[in-house]
């Protein structure tokens, strides 16, 4: 879930959208950027006409890691099968259209500001947060474009979570709980994944990726409360990653896959999640070639992305790879960390952007063996992102021989003049960091 800074402030040099000045009102509609309850959201939908009782077939999606990753899986699977997909996924990288995806394509601006002035005018000046109000937004388009299908991703936690208005989902989907917004959800393992089951729902399956036992205790006693039917990581499916790809086992049935399309080993573990979801939802098509093609083709910018082209990349010399990541926390740093380490083929460097509330020490430190040197950078139009000097200190903390510097371009200009060969940069700790090349990068 994005605070109303990411959500609404303009990349400088570019073209002011009339959605800008909507965006920027709603985020002033209440005190708090996050302030959890289901309250005001059903109060809007009911003056909205209860939209989100009207949507397609929902696969209501949430944990901690990799929800973005199956999702996209997922909509490529769905879509190779001919079906039509809208999603909603949250924060966005670049601009705020990209939450709402009708029938495959992101929401055009004419309709998102006519939609978001409409929920303002619904909602008048009661309180509301900006995520509950731009969710309920999204509901009216899902309503008003036919789609076989909504793939719709919580924004934070899910008891609370806005997206948990949906009464019946077709499908849950919980992936791996880990320990992330401890101020909002608990700083417990087990709080914040009894948070995350409350998004299941009496009688609806729900696929539960690979849990710890603590999460998973949890997650199952929820269920065993709403008679939820389980398929879980372990027990019910698993995975097993190979030299071509991976094999996904379940039922006695046993199937190669080739490797999926986006990067990491973490990456498969999506895959099988997705192929789990995927075989809970009968009647859309989801055969053989749809899968395939699905894991072959699916995107999601940010995640372990190369950048090959672009004025960033321009800055580095022949034979050097710039990599982007927007990871952060725990969970993703180790998922990182066992990537590069299996790529230690050139020497890695970091270029370290965090929003001051995350644990920047907890990242970085599975990285921290890995690289030779990290640079530090302030997220760029984030005021509630660590300085370079204080991002600096948490590196140095976490075990990095690390420096602050005034932007990307600086680090990559410095890694250079001090490394005598070719390496591999790694832009990480942020996917607002990530927004923002991303968006200079063109």
């Amino acid at each position: 879930m994005t605070s109303p800074p990411a959500a609404t402030t303009r990349i400088p040099g570019t073209t002011p959208r009339p959605s800008d000045a909507v965006l920027d009102r709603l985020t002033r509609l209440h005190p708090k950027v996050i302030d959890l309850s289901l309250g005001r959201i059903e109060r809007l939908l009911q003056r909205l006409g209860n939209p989100e009782r009207k949507l397609p077939p929902v696969v209501h999606v949430a944990g901690t890691n990799g929800k973005g990753s199956v999702i996209a899986y997922l909509r490529a699977m769905l879509e190779a099968a001919g079906q039509r997909v809208h999603v909603y996924t949250s924060p966005h990288l670049t601009r705020f259209h990209e939450r709402i995806r009708l029938n495959g394509t992101l929401i055009e601006e004419p309709e998102l500001v006519d939609l978001l002035e409409e929920c303002e005018t619904a909602n008048g000046p009661s309180p509301i947060t900006f995520f509950e109000i731009t969710t309920a937004a999204a509901f009216l388009a899902f309503t008003r474009h036919p789609a076989d299908i909504l793939l719709l991703e919580t924004g934070l936690g899910g008891r609370l979570d806005a997206t948990n208005v949906v009464e019946r989902p077709r499908l849950s989907v919980i992936t791996p709980v880990s320990i992330d917004h401890v101020q909002f959800l608990g700083d417990t393992l087990e709080a914040i994944a009894a948070e995350k089951a409350g998004i299941l729902k009496r009688g609806v399956p729900a696929v539960i990726g690979p849990q710890t036992a603590e999460a998973l205790a949890v997650i199952e006693s929820q269920a065993a409360a709403v008679c939820a039917p389980l398929s879980r990581a372990g027990p019910d499916w698993r995975f097993e990653p190979n030299d071509r790809g991976f094999m996904f086992v379940e039922g006695g049935t046993r199937r190669d896959f080739a490797r999926p399309a986006l990067l990491g080993g973490h990456q498969v573990e999506n895959a099988a999640m997705a192929l789990a979801a995927a075989g809970r939802l009968e009647g859309f098509g989801l055969d053989d070639r749809a899968l395939d093609r699905g894991l072959s083709e699916a995107h999601w910018p940010g995640r372990l992305q190369t950048l090959k082209q672009g004025p960033l990349p321009a800055l580095l010399p022949d034979g050097w790879e710039l990599w982007l990541d927007g990871g952060h926390n725990a969970a993703a740093g180790l998922a990182l960390a066992r990537e590069l380490g299996r790529r230690r083929e050139q020497t890695l460097h970091l270029i370290f952007g965090m929003m001051n509330s995350k644990a920047a020490r907890d990242f970085l430190k599975p990285l921290a063996p890995l690289a030779q040197s990290l640079h530090a950078v302030a997220i760029p139009g984030e005021p509630n992102s660590l300085s370079a000097e204080a991002a600096s200190d948490e590196a140095r903390a976490a075990g990095f021989a690390a420096s602050p510097v005034r932007d990307i371009a600086e680090a990559l200009e410095q890694i250079v003049a001090r490394t005598d060969r070719p390496g591999r940069v790694l832009i990480c700790g942020s996917l607002y960091l990530a927004g923002r090349v991303l968006a200079d990068n063109v």
